[in-house]
């Protein structure tokens, strides 16, 4: 293969071949979907029916179960589907598209964990001035930039990766696909490849990670100088959910990519990258509903409706 043009699918080596571990990896991975689906969109759901929940805080989690369950779906089906027929073939523009997408929610995902630190910040230490600085319009622009930078982010990187020539092979050593599984494949000069990927990715990340420190700094010096216990306890859970997902969120990642390259093994990775494509976005909802009081309060409300229609149908 001369060009990339000439690439017409990848093979994907998947988690295993061996014929025993299909059938029970497809079922954990379909109760991991099947949870994220149902935790996702149930809080999208909630949160726009139950009018306490219009709030900015709720207007950021929503947007993020909804990226929450993109980024998931643009793997785990894949998955499934290469398990279930065996065929772990995928075109070269399904390839393409699913690492667009991928990227795409990922990156919105930093920028919004970074908004909602913005948010708690100015509720914490703002709180006289929270409905004029966290108006629906900031709201609006944060969560819009947020995707904006995302896709904006997704369009670079995957030009840059797929306008390399693929000529060694093109079996991918993943699951899905993934940028350095894929350089790996190239017989270009992947070097400009790598530094784009670093840079864009380094000012993303510190960007996004900039923000969020600087947020909770101000806030626990806001909390160190409340007299109240009460205070400090109200101040505290109001963050606590947020900052038990950047730490999933980051936690994973740095596990993921800032690991020496001696230490790296291709098993390792891939299970790092199972925890980071499929059980993260499962984990986010059950984290804000075990942790939220409010958001507990109104899945009993929801759950009471139910049980009552139920009854009043029986």
């Amino acid at each position: 293969m001369e060009n990339s043009s000439e690439v017409t699918k990848f093979i994907l080596v998947g988690l295993t071949d061996d014929p025993e571990m299909q059938i029970p990896l497809f079922i954990i991975f379909f109760l991991i979907y099947l949870s994220t689906l149902l935790g996702n969109l149930g809080m999208i759901g909630l949160i726009l029916l139950n009018s306490r929940l219009h709030m900015p805080m709720y207007f950021f989690l929503s947007n993020l179960s909804l990226v929450d369950f993109g980024y998931s779906s643009a793997v785990t089906p894949k998955v499934m589907e290469g398990i279930l027929t065996r065929g772990k073939i995928m075109s070269y523009d399904s390839c393409a598209t699913q690492f667009f997408f991928f990227v795409s929610f990922i990156t919105v995902e930093s920028f919004l964990l970074a908004s909602m630190a913005y948010d708690h910040y100015a509720a914490v230490c703002k709180p006289l001035h929270y409905t004029t600085t966290m108006t629906t319009n900031m709201c609006a622009c944060m969560t819009l930039g947020s995707y904006v930078c995302g896709f904006l982010n997704a369009s670079i990187h995957t030009w840059n990766i797929f306008r390399l020539s693929f000529c060694k092979s093109n079996v991918v050593d993943h699951f899905f696909c993934d940028a350095p599984p894929l350089l790996a494949l190239s017989c270009s000069d992947t070097s400009i490849s790598e530094m784009v990927i670093f840079s864009v990715v380094g000012f993303n990340d510190l960007f996004s990670i900039l923000i969020i420190l600087v947020s909770y700094l101000f806030i626990s010096i806001t909390i160190l100088r409340m007299h109240s216990p009460e205070g400090r306890q109200k101040a505290f859970s109001t963050c606590a959910s947020h900052l038990t997902a950047v730490s999933i969120f980051y936690g994973s990642g740095f596990f993921m990519y800032l690991q020496p390259s001696s230490s790296h093994s291709i098993g390792t990775d891939k299970m790092a990258s199972v925890l980071y494509t499929m059980v993260i976005p499962m984990l986010n909802p059950m984290v804000y509903s075990l942790r939220n009081k409010e958001v507990r309060n109104a899945c009993k409300k929801v759950a009471g409706k139910v049980n009552y229609s139920i009854k009043f149908l029986l």
